[in-house]
């Protein structure tokens, strides 16, 4: 495996992604609710052509982006969510456009049952992931964006896909596969549901009255 450093450098001129599903009913987990929230970056390595950032910065991003996904569960039973930061690259500004990089984050999560004091996952899973596509991306986002806004663009897609990762073991959630599956079916119908009563719901502009011409 390549490690962290190495991997980035490969990849800073891809990009992936989306960043706009919070506003949505959360993603079926049980009786999920968020336990600890833990987030470490003492150990992350950053690509050479990169802004710098802080360990403070990397996990203030990251515990926050779990917490804007994962706190919005109110279950019964804590699940604790540990994160460390492995590498990183932030797309810095005046690099010309032909060129620009994109910013890139590689993370490791892992998962516990509080309750069992139990560590769900046996080995720390490992995610690579990108701004989002964009115009704005397309050219670098070291162009158009703070370094705050690229470090919380890739915290919520790091997290995002830590919530993939959890819905492909619904047995840590005490649920069945079947179980999920009609839950997830359930939920895309509810958002169906809403995103029609909006459509119906929002107003439709009054006509502008036609202009009558002067008498002659």
């Amino acid at each position: 495996m390549l490690r962290p450093i190495a991997a980035l450098a490969l990849m800073m001129l891809a990009a992936c992604g989306a960043n706009t599903d919070l506003t949505d009913p959360p993603v079926p987990l049980g009786e999920f609710a968020l336990g600890l929230n833990v987030a470490v970056a003492d150990k992350a390595e950053m690509v050479p052509i990169s802004r710098p950032a802080t360990e403070e910065e990397w996990e203030t991003s990251m515990k926050d982006a779990v917490a804007a996904r994962f706190g919005r569960y109110e279950g019964t039973k804590l699940y604790n969510i540990g994160i460390s930061i492995d590498g990183f690259a932030l797309a810095p500004p005046g690099i010309p456009v032909v060129a620009a990089p994109k910013s890139v984050l590689v993370v490791t999560a892992n998962i516990w049952d509080d309750g069992a004091q139990k560590k769900l996952n046996a080995e720390g899973k490992q995610f690579t992931v990108f701004e989002s596509l964009s115009g704005e991306t397309v050219i670098g986002t070291g162009l158009t964006r703070t370094k705050k806004q690229q470090m919380d663009a890739l915290s919520f897609n790091a997290v995002k896909r830590v919530e993939s990762w959890l819905l492909e073991h619904p047995e840590w959630f005490d649920m069945t596969k079947a179980e999920l599956d009609a839950a997830l079916a359930a939920r895309d119908e509810a958002i169906k549901a809403e995103t029609k009563a909006k459509a119906k719901a929002k107003p439709v502009p009054e006509a502008e009255p036609a202009e009558i011409p002067p008498p002659k």
